[in-house]
């Protein structure tokens, strides 16, 4: 199999492309397992994934202490397969650590770092805040930068003309957009220069992103149904579009499921209902109840992802 992955450069930027997993965490007695993450890392390396991202939204960063943080992406970066990336997510209040934090990573072998919206203080992130923070970042990093827009986990927004303004920096290569809003994910492709890579951030609204020029997406989803997902790009590039778009809806239910419904409870359940290790979630979260796992396992009965 071949696997898109970080090097090709257009516009003089890296490009960053296919169907990424932002990968669970699996803990036992409260611990991160690694045990467990290996198995699953075996698991994610014979699917149709370009790579993962470590320390995302579905990965319970903020859950995380620093020392599990960087022993995650050394681990990672050190049992997947060494042709395909791995994106640490790096993102934090201050300018200062998201830098020092990038470092790190980039030192322990991520080829890139995902960078998400600083939202403590939101009332003044203006966008020239914004601008300032990316820049400064990008400019101190040693690995290529994505911006990463989560609204619904931040409460901010990064602007359609701030993504366009900094993609024109030679070290941000593209962003993960998981708000959803089509409208601002055209505008961004329509305005960032060539390279620019644009993800969607969910599976709800792949297919629309890759219609609209992105590259390709960053996914919880990607956790559970990896070949499905690749298989939805490969087929649209391919130019049929009618079994991308089937595929698409046929996707949307579990999707809902792992995220937006469930959270990552849902995805750890859906994970341990696969033969993959999900596990505990971290406190405070919780996990899903019984009738939650029923609804999860029809859902991935339904898809072919569990014998009928």
């Amino acid at each position: 199999m071949e696997f898109p992955g970080i090097g090709e450069r257009v516009g003089g930027k890296h490009v960053i492309r296919g169907i990424y997993a932002p990968i669970s965490t699996p803990f036992e007695q409260g611990q991160v397992s690694f045990p467990r993450l290996r198995g699953n890392l075996e698991r994610w390396a014979a699917t149709r994934l370009a790579g993962l991202v470590v320390l995302g939204s579905n990965g319970e960063a903020v859950l995380l202490d620093q020392v599990e943080k960087e022993s995650l992406i050394g681990y990672v970066r050190e049992h997947f397969p060494k042709d395909r990336p791995v994106i640490a997510g790096t993102g934090c209040e201050s300018t200062r650590e998201t830098i020092a934090f990038s470092r790190r990573a980039a030192g322990l072998g991520a080829d890139a770092v995902l960078v998400i919206t600083p939202s403590f203080y939101k009332g003044s992130m203006t966008s020239s805040a914004l601008r300032r923070f990316y820049t400064e970042v990008a400019e101190a990093c040693p690995v290529p930068v994505m911006l990463y827009n989560m609204p619904r986990n931040t409460g901010l927004n990064l602007p359609a003309r701030v993504v366009v303004e900094l993609a024109a920096h030679p070290n941000i290569v593209g962003i993960k957009d998981s708000g959803g809003d089509i409208v601002q994910i055209a505008e961004i492709i329509a305005g960032a220069p060539p390279g620019f890579v644009v993800f969607a951030g969910s599976g709800s609204f792949l297919l629309a992103t890759l219609v609209l020029g992105g590259q390709g997406g960053t996914l919880a989803l990607a956790n559970v149904a990896a070949d499905a997902c690749a298989q939805l790009q490969e087929k649209f590039e391919g130019g049929d579009l009618a079994a991308a778009r089937r595929l698409q809806l046929a996707l949307i239910p579990l999707n809902q499921a792992v995220t937006s419904r469930y959270g990552v409870g849902g995805l750890k359940a859906a994970l341990d209902l696969i033969g993959y290790f999900g596990g505990e979630v971290r406190p405070p979260l919780e996990p899903v109840g019984e009738a939650e796992r029923r609804e999860i396992s029809k859902l991935l009965r339904d898809l072919g992802l569990l014998p009928a």
